[in-house]
């Protein structure tokens, strides 16, 4: 459910950016990136309680 509600949100941000202007800026290029990186950190998280439940 953690991860659907980060790339739900993910999504959001990057509609949002490129709704504002499809140019190329560096702050809306980081902006997507950190969004992205916010779902990889939750899809390591949901593996690694998933292998703590695993192993018990």
């Amino acid at each position: 459910m953690l991860l659907l509600i980060v790339e739900l949100l993910n999504s959001a941000v990057e509609a949002a950016i490129d709704r504002i202007g499809e140019e190329r800026h560096d702050l809306s290029g980081r902006a997507k990136d950190l969004g992205s990186a916010a779902v990889l950190l939750t899809m390591l998280l949901v593996l690694i309680t998933w292998v703590a439940i695993a192993i018990q």
